[in-house]
């Protein structure tokens, strides 16, 4: 086995790759949109990408939803693009430093032929950054290709029936660094564990963006006979392992059926394409009943010697007959394909599968594919299922696929080809001096595990610092820790557990900028504020949306006093003699609780909890001398 990773992050810039846009994304109505199909360009020699060719067959149209503050004319290509962003530029650089790649003399913008809509104008702009690094794992050596800068894609919200695909642009034009790995990988696991290093070094560059879809992994996977195949979009890094293993299965089991076919045959012959609607006149089909009431068809194509090989188990859960439904689903948009192995089934009946053979002049050994679809969409499919059928002679077809959530992969299309991209005119190339690059490097922020070390110092617990760490607050952390490390265990639990917790009621802290998250944690210290009542100004910041003083004033008036709470504790202790006299100290869990419901968050647990067992235990000292002999 080969494997070879692409890892695809979003960068946490001000600005997008080429605009002054902003680069978060925006939910709501759309304030302009517009519609577009796209079409493949030859090159000088005539030919055409086979990917883009298999895009323009398809016919699909783009509609395009924009918002001004996240997208503008060159998201929508009638402006041409900016400059390339010097920021995003500098984190690509550092990454490959990191990643012990030598950056190239000068960084030239490339045009990615790609039209599947993603971008509205037909092509990608990528950049190449740097060449030849490495990772170490385990000892073991992994070589990196390339590292390039590229603008990341339009995001889908909508598709209908494999006609019209509804984009966002918000997302267009979004920073990535893509870090190719070489096929250096040997085992799923193996595969996650470089992705899983190659995300702890780009988190260690602070500034890339967090979330689902921010980061997004292609996976090559190749086995002894068998041919390339990239499964695109991975999002999630647990599934990596599963996706390897599933894809290896698969194309030894493609491998397999290529052997026995091979042991039978020289080449696959096929009938020619015959309309057999008129078998299903009376069918008790619901799938055939509803296609015929829209004028549908129903074409069928014999292959020779193909019985029971639509049926062949080519990995766990998935037969060659899937391979097939794949193929018309997505190149010809037809969902209706039935195979003679599968038949009858679906309420067609043994007898209409008595006359299909008849009129296909099928043998016992013979099988069949009948598509079920309007007769432009019906002949196109059996084409490509026919041509798939003789494909099975050759075994693994490089190809794309996309992952599936439970770890398998299904055809996406084919995979594009290597000259695809040409020179952007529009964007000037930028030369990598030396002194710049040293520059850089002393830039570089500090591993990830020095800071959970520092934290750890300062009194952190080490789930927390490790929680830090896979947080977004951990720029902000880090920031707060230089200038006020006293306050590193108010700020962890602020940040990092009490954020969360406040999200979950629905008050979002995505707005609070850092300087008044700063400013927070320098007035608590200021005025000896513990974590309770801290979190408390942070909740009234949240929910009433007002200045971080008069949030203060607020939770000061409100706060219980030292005498306040020796009174309460005095009245729950009395309320509770009869629990005290029974239960001893055992009894101080029940107590916590109540004092704690009548605080109302006012004072802290730890201050409660310690004023409470002082209370208790002076209660029970009497009790304690009358016992003793």
């Amino acid at each position: 086995m080969k494997v070879g990773l692409e890892i695809h992050q979003q960068l946490d810039t001000v600005q997008k790759l080429f605009c002054d846009c902003h680069t978060q994304l925006v939910e709501g109505d759309a304030e302009y949109v517009f519609t577009r199909q796209l079409w493949a360009s030859r090159s000088e020699l005539g030919q055409v990408d086979a990917a883009a060719h298999f895009e323009e067959s398809r016919k699909r149209t783009f509609v395009y939803e924009g918002v001004r503050e996240a997208s503008c004319l060159v998201e929508m290509d009638e402006e041409p693009p900016h400059p390339l962003n010097r920021e995003a530029l500098e984190l690509a650089l550092m990454c490959a430093k990191l990643l012990n790649a030598k950056p190239v003399d000068e960084v030239e913008v490339m045009r990615k032929l790609v039209i599947d809509g993603s971008n509205t104008s037909g092509f990608q702009r990528t950049a190449l950054i740097a060449t030849g690094g490495a990772l170490n794992l385990n000892g073991k050596e992994v070589g990196i290709s390339t590292i390039c800068l590229e603008e990341d894609a339009a995001r889908i919200v909508g598709e209908e029936k494999n006609t019209t695909v509804r984009y966002r642009l918000d997302r267009l034009g979004i920073p990535l660094i893509e870090i190719s790995t070489k096929p250096d990988i040997a085992s799923p696991q193996e595969a996650e564990e470089v992705a899983l290093k190659i995300g702890m070094i780009l988190r260690r560059l602070r500034r890339v963006k967090r979330g689902l879809g921010t980061i997004r992994q292609d996976v090559n996977v190749s086995v002894e006979g068998g041919a390339r195949v990239e499964v695109k979009g991975v999002q999630e890094l647990g599934l990596i392992a599963k996706i390897v293993t599933f894809e290896a299965e698969r194309q030894t089991g493609l491998i397999n059926l290529r052997e026995e076919l091979r042991s039978k045959f020289s080449q696959i012959n096929t009938g020619p394409t015959v309309d057999v609607t008129d078998v299903f006149s009376n069918t008790q089909s619901k799938i055939v009943l509803s296609a015929l009431s829209k004028g549908h068809v129903v074409l069928g194509a014999k292959v020779e010697g193909f019985a029971g090989y639509f049926g062949f188990q080519i990995a766990r859960g998935r037969r060659f007959g899937a391979e097939l439904a794949d193929y018309a689903r997505q190149l010809v948009g037809v969902g209706g394909l039935f195979h003679s192995d599968e038949l009858p089934a679906y309420g067609i009946s043994s007898e209409e599968v008595r006359f299909v053979r008849l009129k296909l002049s099928c043998s016992d050994k013979d099988g069949f594919v009948l598509i079920v679809s309007d007769e432009y969409k019906a002949k196109a499919a059996l084409e490509v299922v026919i041509a798939r059928c003789k494909q099975a002679l050759i075994g693994v077809v490089e190809e794309t696929r996309s992952p599936q959530v439970d770890g398998t992969t299904k055809f996406s299309r084919p995979i594009p080809g290597a000259a695809r991209m040409y020179p952007e005119t529009d964007v000037p190339y930028i030369r990598v001096e030396k002194r710049f690059l040293d520059e850089l490097e002393q830039r570089i922020p500090q591993a990830l595990e020095e800071t959970v070390a520092r934290l750890m110092e300062l009194n952190v617990s080490q789930e927390m610092a490790k929680q830090a760490l896979n947080s977004e607050w951990l720029p902000l952390l880090e920031k707060i820790l230089k200038t006020h490390p006293e306050a590193a265990v108010l700020a962890c639990g602020l940040l990092i557990q009490d954020v969360k917790e406040m999200a979950r009621e629905g008050l979002k802290a995505d707005d609070l900028s850092d300087d008044v998250v700063v400013n927070l944690i320098e007035k608590a210290l200021s005025k000896g504020f513990d974590r309770q009542l801290t979190k408390e100004v942070l909740r009234v910041l949240l929910s009433k949306k007002v200045d971080l003083d008069t949030a203060f004033r607020e939770v000061e008036m409100e706060s219980t006093t030292a005498d306040d709470l020796h009174a309460l504790i005095d009245a729950v202790l009395d309320a509770n003699s009869d629990l005290i006299a029974t239960k001893g100290e055992a009894a101080f869990k029940a107590l916590m609780g109540e004092v704690m419901k009548r605080v109302k968050g006012k004072v802290s647990g730890s201050t409660v909890s310690k004023e409470l067992m002082d209370g208790l235990r002076l209660r029970l000292k009497p009790n304690r001398a009358s016992a003793e002999p």
